[in-house]
């Protein structure tokens, strides 16, 4: 599935980052974080077998959610990432060749901007999505201030020290997702705990609309 696709099913703009996950915990994690509701799953791809843990939860669960790679930062590991079914790349950084080699594969893309120029950059290489990283650097009023002047089609998405905490914070200045790694999932977390911290999430990001 696309990310537009789980989001026109009324799922939140959630992505949860599985890094250090091993593949054969990938599928009851994933499982677990679909049931509470988040339905955007990414494995960076600095995990132990990224494209193992990509592949075995696209076969068991492709058709509840939407499965990509984070920390692709280059057009080979884009590759690498369609060829395991991947249908969504995030990057914390911005390349024009990345960003257009991923589009040309079918994949939707997330890269990650801190300035305008990056910003722009990404959208003049095809990116409609953008990933403000690190988030809590600048905060939310700096993500209130960039929408500005980028184009109403643009959806920023949050990363990096949000949480239930301060989402309505962020949700107030105008994000359109987030995505959340450490507060969710740390290596040996179990499916009960990650299930757990994403129910809470999720009833967070509820509460901010």
């Amino acid at each position: 599935m696309t990310v537009d696709e789980v989001l026109a099913q009324g799922a939140p703009p959630i992505v949860a980052i599985l890094r250090g996950i091993r593949t054969q915990e990938a599928i009851s994690v994933a499982t677990a974080l679909l049931e509470a509701g988040i339905r955007l799953i990414e494995v960076p791809f600095n995990s132990p077998d990224p494209c193992g843990s990509i592949s075995a939860m696209v076969e068991a669960l492709g058709s509840r959610g939407a499965f990509g790679g984070g920390t692709v930062t280059s057009i080979a590991l884009a590759e690498q990432l369609a060829g395991a079914g991947g249908t969504f790349l995030v990057s914390p950084n911005t390349d024009p060749a990345v960003i257009a080699r991923s589009r040309e594969l079918g994949m939707d893309v997330l890269p990650g901007f801190l300035t305008p120029t990056e910003a722009f950059a990404a959208i003049g290489a095809g990116a409609r999505d953008l990933k403000l990283f690190p988030g809590s650097v600048l905060g939310s009023s700096y993500i209130k201030a960039i929408r500005e002047v980028l184009p109403s089609a643009t959806r920023v998405w949050a990363v990096g020290g949000v949480g239930p905490a301060n989402v309505a914070e962020y949700r107030a200045a105008g994000v359109f997702g987030i995505g959340v790694g450490g507060s969710l999932y740390k290596p040996g977390d179990d499916a009960t705990t990650v299930g757990a911290r994403a129910e809470a999430l999720v009833s967070a990001w509820n509460a901010a609309n």
